[in-house]
């Protein structure tokens, strides 16, 4: 059987959590063969991001291009685009129909709450990209800057299902913003809620919250998963459904591992055994 092709376009990160390194690694875990276009290089780890080097557009483009004219992918995702220029480069690639089953992760604000995105950024999300996407993957920060709104107006199952619908009109298919960000026991009272907003309507998925500071590239995993799912024939929302599942799974199976001094990376492979502490890890092979 010839595998299904999908393609990430995202930044690079040299801690192998997050970006293209966590998107390829999600592929191949839910059985989709990944390919990449590098946006941007970091020198980063679970504690900091060092430096940021961005590519040029153009080198950007010839990427997707090379990818695209031979190994067709199936589906594609977007993570840190860098820039206004290569978020308007992609988006033309996505106006010309190069881009099927489109999944926006619109990287603009960090954990801790700072711009990610230079001056034009977000107004290249909305006017140029998200009308191109057929899912939108905004956690509650980078909602609240795509909607103008605050955080704290964005933060109950009411204000998520309002971002949700505002980005939406953009002409983005679906939209699914994540509450994983949410103060635990806080407004959303449901641990860790996702709310979607599609043609068919708004659905709330609940979701436990997992004690763990092992999260480093749950939103580019959980991104990466919709669009393998995508890329395997599944509807948008029954793919969000099915990679909110893989990112719980992926974090239920990191919660004890000590990778770093920070926020560590998740098990997208499944690697951990339970609670055995002779066996910590399940390996590859026989």
């Amino acid at each position: 059987m010839t595998p299904r092709v999908a393609l990430t376009i995202a930044g690079s990160d040299s801690g192998g959590g997050a970006g293209v390194q966590a998107d390829l690694k999600t592929f191949a875990a839910l059985g989709v063969f990944g390919t990449s276009a590098v946006t941007a290089v970091t020198a980063q780890n679970t504690v900091a991001v060092v430096e940021v080097a961005a590519l040029a557009p153009a080198m950007v483009v010839a990427q997707v291009e090379a990818v695209r004219t031979d190994l067709a992918p199936a589906a594609v995702k977007t993570g840190m685009l860098a820039n206004p220029a290569i978020v308007a480069a992609v988006a033309r690639l996505a106006a010309a129909g190069e881009l099927p089953n489109l999944v926006v992760d619109p990287v603009l604000v960090s954990t801790s709450g700072h711009l990610l995105m230079e001056e034009g950024g977000v107004d290249a999300y909305r006017q140029l990209l998200l009308p191109h996407a057929t899912v939108a993957t905004p956690n509650l920060r980078e909602a609240a800057v795509l909607t103008g709104r605050p955080v704290t107006e964005l933060a109950s199952i009411d204000g998520m299902r309002t971002a949700a619908e505002e980005l939406r009109a953009l002409g983005t298919g679906t939209v699914v913003v994540k509450g994983g960000h949410a103060d635990p026991g806080g407004a959303t009272g449901l641990g860790s809620p996702d709310v979607v907003a599609g043609p068919e309507g708004t659905v709330v998925l609940e979701g436990a919250r997992i004690p763990t500071h092992n999260d480093h590239g749950t939103g580019c995993t959980l991104s990466a998963a919709v669009a393998a799912h995508l890329a395997l024939g599944a509807s948008p929302v029954d793919a969000i459904v099915q990679a909110k599942a893989f990112v719980a799974q992926a974090l239920a199976g990191a919660a004890t591992w000590h990778l770093g001094a920070g926020h560590g990376p998740i098990d997208h492979f499944g690697w951990s055994v339970g609670d055995d502490p002779d066996r910590p890890l399940r390996r590859p092979g026989p």
